[in-house]
């Protein structure tokens, strides 16, 4: 994928959206007041799937909320919830190895030596994964001072 106009154009809306809220919040929490927007973060692992999450199994995790599709999974989560969070608070990683933080999508994902990183949106997890190391070596260095 080119980077076009249109996707700079958009992680840099996302970035000006965003700043207030980063600074309140280690994990992003999307308009319906969960983590992942009401993902199931266990799913992404054992089903290599977006799953949503159901009102009926959630967890608290780092002030955020977290929704499960099965007590299995929400399980999965409260005995290791660091394994399955989403890395960099659920931000997005390309965004956070850029210096900054920008909202992400659940359909925007990629597990890498069992961690989960979201992106922003497809296209922008697709220029993300050009460099996938040195993304994350990138990211790994600016988090978590982005958010404060």
């Amino acid at each position: 994928m080119i980077v076009t106009r249109r996707t700079t154009l958009a992680l840099f809306a996302a970035t000006i959206a965003t700043p207030v809220f980063a600074a309140k919040a280690k994990i992003f929490v999307g308009n319906n007041g969960f983590a992942i927007n009401g993902y199931d973060p266990v799913a992404y692992f054992t089903q290599s799937t977006p799953v949503e999450g159901m009102d009926s199994y959630k967890s608290e995790y780092m002030d955020a909320t977290f929704l499960f599709s099965s007590a299995e999974n929400k399980a999965m989560f409260d005995e290791n919830p660091a394994q399955y969070a989403p890395q960099y608070g659920g931000y997005c990683a390309y965004a956070v190895s850029k210096g900054y933080t920008a909202k992400t999508e659940p359909d925007a994902w990629t597990v890498v030596d069992d961690r989960l990183y979201l992106n922003f949106d497809t296209g922008v997890r697709d220029v993300w994964r050009r460099d996938i190391p040195g993304n994350i070596e990138r990211a790994n260095a600016n988090w978590p001072d982005v958010v404060n």
